[in-house]
């Protein structure tokens, strides 16, 4: 079975899932013009994931993915919370703000909970972020006819991913816009180029490879197939689209491409790369006392809405990969469209 069969597209470009900026509606816009559309959970109730794959298939016949979260839920401590508050003190004092926090995940991970919320749908492709799920959850997805993906940093995750169950595997290169997928280390020095990973992963794997990172037109899909890559994976291009929605701070801040991005754990706790903001600025993008994910995000929430009442982002997360050359206000079904030139022979 070749890689659009398996995801039942007439072209495999996945529209990567993007919490936060955007709905069924980028994820209908790109399944209806032929790719495969992808709706974020992870931030999600079963109530609004329901409501989200509802309102997909009142609207298209196409098929669509879901993407979850796999992470262990950490406790944090009292002494880990003041310790972050405190860092971020003077910027609460700057906004005339008193400190807050709230211990409550922002993000959960795929559940027992989730799964009978959404059986009755089948959903035909689902992807994890972090690993995969627990064993009995996973062969419960598989069993209702599912095809898994994951992604994977290293060719090491690539290896354990095949072996664990998924049926596809996304080659997350260190360009991509986001969170990070990394599960088997939190080494930032281990991660590879999108070309060097897809690469390496194509010649190790029986399984298919998607690559993701990097990729903005026709040209980059080239590279990525020509390396082995049987699809891409698409995020940052489509930001810009009529059906994202991409706040008007966020998509400023896209098409000024002098500005860099950069890998930080400020706004959540794991790595993801965004724009450069103030407090990334400010903090050298890091910080050795920031809350395990998704605890610290909660700290910097209140400063995040003080800021952009004032039409500012500095303390927002821009997500968004490397190249941005490829973001443009257009329809995400005419983008999808040609974006798929790039598989003609």
């Amino acid at each position: 079975m070749n890689m659009n069969e398996m995801l039942g597209v007439d072209v495999s470009i996945i529209q990567a899932p993007m919490a936060g900026v955007q709905d069924w509606r980028l994820a209908a816009a790109v399944s209806d013009a032929g790719g495969l559309g992808s709706i974020p959970c992870g931030m999600l109730s079963t109530e609004q994931i329901c409501a989200e794959i509802e309102q997909f298939i009142a609207y298209t016949n196409r098929p669509f993915h879901l993407n979850f979260f796999c992470h262990q839920v950490p406790s944090v401590s009292d002494q880990e919370i003041a310790a972050w508050i405190d860092q971020l003190s003077p910027y609460y004092q700057e906004a005339g703000l008193e400190p807050e926090y709230s211990a409550k995940a922002s993000r959960m991970p795929f559940s027992k909970e989730t799964a009978d919320a959404i059986e009755k749908y089948a959903p035909p492709v689902m992807s994890f972020h972090f690993g995969l799920p627990e064993p009995d959850l996973l062969a419960r997805v598989k069993a209702w006819g599912a095809t898994v993906l994951s992604s994977a940093t290293t060719v090491e995750e690539g290896i354990w991913l095949a072996e664990n169950g998924a049926d596809v595997v996304i080659a997350q290169g260190v360009e991509a816009g986001g969170h990070r997928g990394m599960f088997l280390t939190k080494d930032l020095e281990t991660q590879l180029d999108t070309k060097t990973l897809v690469a390496k992963l194509s010649a190790e794997l029986s399984i298919p490879v998607i690559a993701a990172g990097g990729i903005a037109d026709q040209s980059d899909i080239k590279d990525m197939l020509g390396l082995g890559a049987q699809g891409v994976q698409i995020g940052t291009t489509y930001l810009l689209c009529d059906e994202a929605k991409t706040s008007e701070i966020h998509r400023a801040m896209l098409q000024q491409t002098d500005i860099p991005t950069a890998i930080t754990n400020l706004f959540s706790g794991r790595p993801a790369r965004g724009i450069r903001n103030r407090v990334m600025q400010d903090l050298d993008d890091w910080s050795e006392v920031a809350l395990a994910f998704p605890f610290s995000t909660q700290a910097i929430t209140p400063l995040r809405g003080y800021a952009e009442s004032k039409g500012l982002g500095d303390f927002t997360p821009l997500w968004s990969g490397e190249n941005r050359s490829g973001c443009r206000a257009i329809s995400a079904q005419d983008l999808t469209v040609e974006l798929s030139l790039a598989f003609e022979a």
